[in-house]
C-alpha cells in the first residue's frame, strides 16, 4: 500500500514538476525570441544548456502553440538549400514576457536566499 502510494505521489510530483518547467520553456523561448528569430534546433540546443532536454515531439508543439496564441510569428527561409522555420515575438508575445519577467523577478526573490 505504500509502495503504491508513493508511486502515485511520484507521479503526481513529476506531473506538476513538468506543467512548472513547461511554463519556464516558454518563457525562455519568448525571452529568445524577444532578442532574434529563432528557430527549432537552435532552440533545443539552447534549452539543453539550461537543463531542459526537449524531444522534437515536445518542443514544436509549444512553439505552434505559441503562434496559435500569437505570442510568436513564424517565417520561413532558405538556409544550405533548405527551409527553416523561423519565429520571433510579437507585440502581445513582448507583453507577456514583460509580465513574465516580472513574476519571475519576484518569485526569485522570494524563494532564493
Amino acid at each position: 500500500m505504500i509502495g503504491a502510494r508513493y508511486r502515485n505521489s511520484s507521479t503526481a510530483m513529476a506531473d506538476v514538476l513538468k506543467h512548472l518547467f513547461l511554463g519556464f520553456v516558454k518563457v525562455h523561448i519568448l525571452h529568445h525570441a524577444s532578442g532574434e528569430p529563432v528557430y527549432g534546433i537552435w532552440l533545443s540546443e539552447e534549452l539543453a544548456r539550461h537543463g531542459y532536454s526537449l524531444s522534437p515531439g515536445t518542443l514544436y508543439p509549444i512553439l505552434h502553440g505559441l503562434e496559435q496564441e500569437k505570442l510568436l510569428k513564424s517565417f520561413e527561409e532558405t538556409v544550405a538549400g533548405k527551409v527553416r522555420k523561423y519565429y520571433r515575438i510579437t507585440p502581445s508575445g513582448r507583453r507577456v514576457l514583460l509580465a513574465a519577467k516580472k513574476k519571475v523577478s519576484e518569485l526569485s526573490r522570494e524563494v532564493l536566499p
